[in-house]
C-alpha cells in the first residue's frame, strides 16, 4: 500500500513536471536564470523532456491501474536511472526531486 502511494508521488511529479516544461518553460525558464534568448532556444528541448515526462506518468499510472506490478518496478527504475543521469548531466537537485521518490517507491515495491 505504502509503495503505491509513493509511487503515485512520482507520477503526479512526473506530470507537473510535464506540465512546467511543455505549458510552463517561459517561467520555469526566468526560475533558473535564462535569457530571454535562450529560453526561446530551448523551448523545443524542453517540450521533448515535457512529452517524456508526460509518457512516464502515463505509463506509471496505468501500470498501476492495471496493477501490473513488473511495469510499475521497470519504470520506477527508470525514474531513478534518469535522475542519475540529470545529476550528472545537469542539476544535483534532478536526483533529490525525481530520484529520491523513485528510489522510495522502487524500495518499498520491492520489500
Amino acid at each position: 500500500m505504502l509503495a503505491t502511494v509513493f509511487a503515485w508521488i512520482v507520477v503526479a511529479l512526473h506530470a507537473l513536471f510535464a506540465l512546467a516544461e511543455s505549458v510552463g518553460w517561459s517561467q520555469m525558464a526566468r526560475r533558473f536564470g535564462y535569457s530571454a534568448e535562450a529560453t526561446e532556444t530551448t523551448r523545443r528541448l524542453a517540450l521533448n523532456q515535457g512529452a517524456y515526462n508526460a509518457g512516464l506518468a502515463a505509463v506509471l499510472g496505468w501500470a498501476l491501474v492495471a496493477g501490473h506490478g513488473p511495469t510499475v518496478i521497470a519504470m520506477l527504475a527508470y525514474v531513478v536511472a534518469m535522475s542519475i543521469v540529470g545529476a550528472a548531466s545537469v542539476r544535483w537537485t534532478i536526483f533529490v526531486i525525481q530520484g529520491v521518490p523513485a528510489i522510495v517507491a522502487l524500495a518499498l515495491a520491492l520489500i
